[in-house]
């Protein structure tokens, strides 16, 4: 057995449902299933009692979610869009702050009745930035629209910190005082080949 357990493979090999749910680590959290209606679901290992994931809408498309290992930031955007102006507004004046909140994303297979088969299996993790909002030029009889968006990012890098584009030694004093390292960078980076000791 791997990350899904037999079952949930075997339903894959034969059906197209798949849950995709979103986890939002605010406080209170924000849980939302990218579907019509709320459904009670379990994330593994995060939501060990369960909770009511409420239904998102349908899912037009997921950015592609990567797994850094020792790369730098990736941002995605994740968006809902075709809310009217008024819950839009609504929305964005109650979610409580998210930046630095963990998130995360799961998926899990559908049974005939639309429920999840298992709890829900956790394959990306990230950090909320921001959320942004869009709105579309309006033609003829269309009715206005808003999009939020919720900025995400996975890695160490937030917005609100500074890139590390050189390890200098005060940018290595800063994360340890006592770590010499980095001492001798910038005479490295003029081009003068150091002494090395001779044993």
């Amino acid at each position: 057995m791997g990350w899904f357990p037999d079952n949930v493979i075997a339903r894959m090999r034969t059906s197209h449902m798949l849950g995709i749910f979103l986890r939002i680590a605010t406080d209170p959290a924000l849980h939302i299933y990218f579907g019509v209606t709320d459904i009670p679901a379990r994330f593994e290992s995060v939501d060990p009692d369960g909770t009511v994931y409420m239904g998102g809408g349908r899912l037009i498309g997921l950015p592609v979610l990567q797994n850094l290992i020792g790369g730098t930031a990736d941002s995605v955007d994740i968006t809902l869009s075709g809310i009217d102006p008024a819950t839009a507004s609504e929305t964005l004046a109650s979610i409580p702050p998210v930046r630095g909140a963990a998130v995360q994303v799961g998926m899990m297979t559908l049974d005939d009745y639309y429920q999840p088969m298992g709890p829900i299996v956790p394959v990306w993790r990230g950090t909320a930035s921001h959320v942004s909002k869009s709105r579309q030029a309006v033609f003829g009889l269309n009715q206005p629209s808003i999009t939020l968006s919720l900025s995400v990012v996975a890695g160490t890098l937030t917005r609100s910190r500074a890139t590390r584009t050189l390890w200098s030694d005060a940018q290595q004093k800063a994360i340890s005082p006592t770590d010499d390292f980095c001492k001798q960078v910038q005479r490295l980076a003029y081009g003068i080949a150091p002494v090395w000791p001779n044993y």
